[in-house]
C-alpha cells in the first residue's frame, strides 16, 4: 500500500479520538476520604471533611528532612444545606473537592436524634461523583467531626481504619453491622424495615485525638472504637443496641459469621466458650385469622474454644447438655433484641417485609400502622438448634485430669 495513503488513514483516525477533556491532575484536586455531618445550636449543618495529604501517607521523609506531616488535613464549614457547606470549603481549600474516594460518612448523634437522617443523603445520592457504597456510621455521644479529625496508628488514613474495624467486628464478634449508604437508603424507603447503623466513639482523651503525638506513643491517648448499633424509627435515632442484644439482632438478620457464646456451668459464670463457625437463620411468617405470626429458626455449628472448669468432653451426654445451654443463650439474646425493638416500635428485622411476602393483601391493611400498632404486639416464636462440631485437640481438659488426680 502506498505510504501516503497509510499516513492519510492514520491522520483521519485521529479526528475521531477523544482527548483528555475530563482529566484531573493530582495537584489540582483535594481527595476526600471521609465526610462528617453535625448540627450546631443554630440548626445549621456543620460539615467536616477529611482530606488526604498524599505525600505524607507513604511514610517517606519530606524534602530529605526528618519531619513528618499529618496524613490528613481536616476542614469544617457550616450551611443551611450540604451543597452550601460543600461550596464554602473553597474559601479555605485551594483545590477542587474530589468525592469519588469518599468511603466513609459519619453522622453526629445529636443530628441523628433531633433531625434524623432522611434529608441528609439527598445531595450525595444525586451527585454522580459521590459513592453510594460509602459506609455510614454514627458518632455515639459525640460529634461527627471528633471522629473525622482523629489521627490513627497503623492505618494512616483514619477512614480506612474505621471501615476495617467495622468489617472485622462484624465478622469476628457479631456485635456490629456494616451498612453502606445504598443499604441505608433502601431501608429508609422500605415499608417493612428500619435501618441499623453501627456507632463509633473515641476512647480516651478527645482533645489529643487530632494531634500527631497521639500516634507517636506505644499506647495512643485516643482510639476510635466500634460501639453498639443505632436503632432508628422513621429516620430518627431512638435507641442503642449493645453487646448481646446487638448480637441477637444479627442472629435474626442472618449476619453472624463468627462469634463466641459463653455459657454458665456448674455454678460458674461464662465458664465455657462456644465458638460459632457457621450459622443459618430462616425467618417465616404464618397468618392466623389475619394476625401474623413470625417464626425464627436458627441453626448454629461451633467448636469448644475454652473451658475454665473440669468437664469431661468424652461424655456424649455432656456435649448434648452444652448444646442445650448454648441454644438457651442464643434464644435469650434474640428475644432480648426483639423486646428492645418492640419497645421502641422499630422493626429493624424486616418482619414487615416477611409478612408482605406471605400475604400482600393483609400487608396493605397493616403497613400504615405496622410500627406503632402491630409490630409491638407481634408474636415471635424462636427456635435454636446448636451443634458442637469439635472440642479442640484435647478431648479431656487438663483441669479434669487435675481434679481426677486429687481423688
Amino acid at each position: 500500500m502506498n505510504r501516503g495513503i497509510v499516513l492519510l488513514i492514520l491522520f483521519s483516525v485521529l479526528i475521531f479520538l477523544s482527548g483528555c477533556w475530563s482529566k484531573k491532575e493530582l495537584t489540582d484536586i483535594a481527595i476526600i476520604s471521609a465526610f462528617g455531618i453535625d448540627k450546631n445550636d443554630k440548626g445549621q449543618y456543620v460539615g467536616t471533611i477529611q482530606v488526604i495529604n498524599p505525600g505524607n501517607v507513604t511514610g517517606g521523609q519530606q524534602d530529605g528532612g526528618s519531619n513528618f506531616g499529618p496524613p490528613i488535613s481536616v476542614y469544617s464549614e457550616t450551611g443551611t444545606n450540604l451543597i452550601e457547606v460543600s461550596r464554602k470549603f473553597s474559601t479555605g481549600i485551594s483545590r477542587r473537592l474530589y468525592y469519588a474516594h469518599t468511603n466513609l460518612v459519619v453522622v453526629g448523634e445529636r443530628l441523628a436524634r433531633e433531625d434524623g437522617i432522611l434529608q441528609l443523603f439527598d445531595a450525595m445520592d444525586r451527585d454522580p461523583e459521590f459513592r453510594i457504597t460509602s459506609e455510614v456510621i454514627i458518632a455515639q455521644d459525640m460529634e461527627a467531626k471528633d471522629i473525622v479529625r482523629t489521627i490513627t496508628p497503623i492505618d494512616k488514613i483514619p477512614s480506612n481504619k474505621v471501615i476495617k474495624t467495622l468489617k472485622l467486628t462484624e465478622k469476628n464478634l457479631g456485635t456490629n453491622l456494616s451498612a453502606n449508604m445504598k443499604e441505608v437508603l433502601n431501608n429508609l424507603v422500605s415499608d417493612g424495615k428500619e435501618p441499623l447503623i453501627t456507632g463509633f466513639r473515641i476512647k480516651g482523651e478527645i482533645d489529643q485525638a487530632m494531634k500527631m503525638a497521639n500516634i507517636e506513643e506505644t499506647t495512643p491517648k485516643a482510639v476510635i472504637e466500634a460501639e453498639g448499633i443505632a436503632l432508628f424509627r422513621d429516620g430518627k435515632l431512638v435507641d442503642w443496641l449493645q453487646g448481646s442484644t446487638a448480637r441477637g439482632t444479627l442472629w435474626i438478620l442472618d449476619k453472624i459469621e463468627k462469634s463466641d457464646v459463653n455459657i454458665d456451668w456448674q455454678g460458674y459464670e461464662e465458664a465455657i466458650a462456644y465458638e460459632v463457625i457457621r450459622q443459618k437463620t430462616k425467618v417465616l411468617s404464618k397468618i392466623n385469622n389475619e394476625k401474623p405470626l413470625i417464626t425464627i429458626d436458627v441453626s448454629a455449628e461451633g467448636d469448644i474454644g475454652e473451658i475454665e472448669v473440669p468437664v469431661d468432653l468424652t461424655d456424649p451426654f455432656i456435649l448434648v447438655k452444652i448444646e442445650k445451654e448454648v441454644e438457651k443463650e442464643i434464644k435469650k439474646e434474640i428475644q432480648e433484641a426483639i423486646q428492645q425493638a418492640q419497645k421502641n416500635k422499630s422493626d429493624v428485622f424486616g418482619f414487615g417485609e416477611v409478612v408482605q411476602r406471605a400475604d400482600p393483601k393483609l400487608w396493605k391493611k397493616l403497613k400504615s400502622d405496622w410500627n406503632s400498632v402491630y409490630f409491638p404486639e407481634l408474636v415471635v416464636d424462636v427456635k435454636v438448634d446448636a451443634f458442637v462440631r469439635r472440642t479442640g485437640i484435647r478431648t479431656k481438659s487438663f483441669l479434669t485430669e487435675i481434679e481426677e488426680n486429687r481423688k
